[in-house]
């Protein structure tokens, strides 16, 4: 089935020929004025306090305050001269989430002044887009996108007359998921192995090739240009709590209408499944919401009402992460998929620690041996105990392994009497021809 995609109204004001952003079209719709306006008309300290009262948050997953962040940086010293930059990520490798994507093939002009405005803002003369290796197109979007402007002015020196300069590169990853932690980013941007660093010290005082560094992910930086142009108190009055903005929010599973959304900041679970993906599909009942992305928590749907926002979703004990929901029907084996989900994290540890070198793969097998029927009594509280211990914070050099423990807890927390289920009956009820959809069916609901 293919996505729908809807995004208004940062990126759905732009026109579009073809399913890709020209540069006139881009500049018809007042592309690069924001920009233009930044650059000529506002300081970059003037621009940080836009941005931090705008209250624009990382969209990237952790939520952090990005006028905070771009504050961070030290000022300009005449006497250690060299580079700042600027990186994008656009890696993407959390399953379930695919908005950036979008945004690199159909919005590149707006990423790419998104940066140009970042990029004033700390005092960044280079910029980079790490960019998943295997985005082909995306790629190709978005190079096209930055041979234009640089074309056009828009980079490279003097820009808009003035005498900032600016270079924008692609760097093409080879592909591993601990490059969203920043530090393993930067070690494979320079060509090393992508494990994370120690810190501090932080990336913004020394980041890549030891220089100030700031990394913001695509989304978080395709909505600066619109604070610039419309001002902090339009960009809060978007939001519908405390957090601001609007959300690019995703669903895939079993509904009618899977694909990307663009909405107020703060809609609940049920509207943006009922109403946006069109509900549940006929037959199947919805059990399970990983709300963004892998390695989030389980909710259920108990928890359908809750808005989508950085602390609504924390406070149910999970997080908003990338705001692209993967959802569990009746049909799935939540045993299954906590294994195939553990499988995944196993295999992208960097295996610079050993609990989370060795221990996500330890939990794999136990997962896989409950699966399959060989479980036994006492699985369980191992399965939990070591859980907790891998997934604590501060027992593995970086979060990997927390947000690896994260589906798994709260699958053992919601779901704990399918896990019973497979030690008892030796093997997976879902198997049986009882189960699943058939049993599930005649509680099936549009959405809810």
């Amino acid at each position: 089935m293919s996505a729908v995609v809807d995004l208004q109204p940062l990126t759905g004001r732009i026109e579009r020929a073809g399913g890709v952003i020209d540069l006139a079209a881009y500049e018809a719709a007042d592309g690069y004025q924001a920009a233009r306006r930044a650059l000529t008309g506002m300081t970059p300290e003037e621009l940080r306090e836009l941005v931090k009262a705008a209250n624009l948050r990382g969209r990237g997953g952790a939520g952090f305050p990005t006028g905070v962040k771009w504050g961070f940086v030290p000022p300009a010293d005449a006497g250690n001269p060299g580079h700042t930059y600027l990186v994008c990520n656009a890696d993407e490798m959390e399953p379930g989430t695919f908005k950036d994507r979008y945004l690199l093939e159909n919005d590149p002009h707006l990423l790419i002044e998104g940066m140009l405005i970042g990029a004033y803002a700390i005092g960044a003369d280079c910029a980079y887009v790490f960019m998943r290796g295997e985005y082909h197109e995306p790629y190709r979007q978005l190079q096209q996108a930055i041979d234009a402007a640089a074309a056009r002015g828009y980079l490279g020196e003097r820009i808009f007359g003035t005498e900032f300069n600016l270079r924008l590169s692609i760097h093409r990853s080879g592909g591993r998921y601990i490059c969203g932690e920043e530090t393993a980013l930067l070690n494979a941007l320079e060509g090393k192995r992508a494990q994370p660093r120690t810190k501090p010290p932080f990336p913004p005082a020394s980041g890549a090739w030891g220089r100030p560094t700031i990394v913001n992910n695509v989304e978080t930086l395709c909505n600066v240009p619109a604070i610039v142009r419309y001002g902090a108190n339009w960009y809060q009055s978007l939001g519908r709590g405390d957090d601001a903005g609007t959300k690019i929010y995703g669903v895939s599973g079993r509904v009618n209408r899977p694909g990307l959304w663009e909405l107020p900041i703060g809609t609940t679970i049920r509207e943006i499944i009922d109403e946006h993906a069109g509900g549940m599909q006929a037959g199947y009942r919805l059990r399970g919401i990983l709300p963004g992305g892998a390695s989030t928590d389980f909710l259920t749907d108990a928890h359908l009402d809750l808005p989508m926002d950085y602390g609504s979703i924390q406070a149910a004990g999970s997080r908003l992460g990338t705001g692209t929901m993967i959802l569990m029907d009746d049909s799935v084996c939540p045993v299954a998929m906590a294994c195939n989900l553990q499988h995944f994290f196993a295999q992208e540890s960097c295996g610079f620690c050993t609990p989370c070198r060795d221990g996500l793969p330890w939990l794999e097998a136990l997962l896989a041996d409950i699966d399959a029927g060989r479980g036994e009594a006492g699985d369980l509280q191992l399965l939990e105990q070591n859980a907790a211990f891998i997934g604590a914070p501060g027992n593995t050099f970086c979060l990997h392994a927390t947000g690896a423990i994260e589906p798994l807890a709260s699958a053992l927390k919601y779901f704990r009497a399918d896990f019973e289920a497979h030690i008892e009956q030796g093997g997976c009820p879902y198997d049986t021809p009882s189960a699943g959809t058939s049993a599930g069916s005649s509680a099936a609901t549009e959405g809810s």
